[in-house]
């Protein structure tokens, strides 16, 4: 049975999945299964699975699309070693990331999650050093020292300094506070990390460029903004929290996630469901509610222009 389980979901990133895997591959480490749980690609994935030989290798192909989260459970469910990781399709391990991690959680069993820092790379593989400062410094790992974090709760839901494809776990830990949310598309990351924590899970942070994040056009566009937003109010009403600076702050995310979405749902066409959260994130910034509002009384088709016209004047 291999001590490391690597999970890599997919859907439609024929041209990424090689790198991902390769990465894998490429292991210093190599005590290891790696599944790829694939969402009903229909890109010839399927074709590219069957060329691998490696049997440490398991393809899940669903054959239709059953959402993001549900293929992560998938493979999460097939997973059999005693330590864990979910990286995406798009993203990359450096080779010495399991080897590392896996370390620290040998040596110390209260451990439950080891996580690291990661590289910012672009869609030819290029590292950007000036982007990856700004993202670390951004999501507060340069405020972090290495070893166990103290302040768990504080660190993954108000600074979101862990990233998931970034982190070892410990499979049973994953296990008892039920890996992803099902039916979930997005913030299934944060949602996790902060359910560990309330179990009372240890995190520990090395800070050490172990992985690389793609940044690319796919990622964008307001097609992935409405679902993205819609995710994100689900996850922040899910919680309530004891302390009173984390609750003002998870209702001021609240606040501008329900602001944002309702404008977005205005600009393309949802009036009425756009409005009336507007309405609820209007405390978060009063003039882009009333802005929003204007813009509400406008025709549906001429819209779109207007709001590119705000975010070009704001930007």
């Amino acid at each position: 049975m291999p001590k490391v389980s690597i999970c890599i979901p997919t859907f439609n990133r024929i041209d990424l999945l090689p790198f991902a895997i390769e990465s894998v591959l490429q292991q210093t480490y190599q005590d290891f299964e790696l599944i790829v749980c694939d969402d009903g690609s229909q890109d010839g994935t399927a074709d590219l699975m069957s060329k691998y030989e490696d049997n440490r290798i398991k393809y899940i192909r669903h054959h239709q699309n059953i959402g993001k989260s549900n293929n992560m459970r998938s493979g999460f469910d097939a997973a059999t070693g005693d330590y864990f990781i979910k990286f995406d399709d798009d993203d990359r391990l450096i080779p010495d990331f399991i080897a590392e991690t896996s370390t620290i959680l040998e040596q110390d069993s209260t451990i439950d999650f080891v996580g690291t820092d990661h590289w910012i790379i672009d869609i030819n593989n290029v590292r950007d050093e000036a982007k990856t400062e700004e993202n670390s410094r951004r999501w507060g790992r340069k405020d972090l020292i290495e070893g166990v974090v103290e302040n768990l709760l504080e660190v993954v839901f108000v600074n979101q300094s862990f990233q998931i494809g970034a982190t070892l776990f410990r499979r049973q830990s994953v296990v008892e506070v039920g890996f992803m949310q099902p039916n979930w598309q997005n913030c299934e990351d944060n949602d996790l990390f902060v359910r560990l924590a309330l179990a009372g899970k240890k995190g520990y942070y090395l800070p050490k460029l172990l992985m690389e994040y793609r940044v690319h056009a796919q990622q964008q566009g307001i097609n992935r903004a409405i679902p993205y937003l819609k995710d994100k109010q689900q996850y922040l009403q899910s919680y309530q929290f004891d302390s009173e600076k984390l609750e003002k702050v998870r209702l001021q995310r609240l606040q501008e996630t329900q602001l944002l979405l309702g404008l977005r749902l205005i600009e393309t066409g949802e009036t009425a469901k756009g409005r009336e959260l507007v309405k609820k994130g209007k405390s978060f910034s009063t003039a882009k509610a009333w802005t929003g509002l204007g813009l509400s009384l406008l025709p549906v088709g001429v819209r779109g222009k207007a709001f590119d016209v705000l975010r070009r004047v704001r930007g």
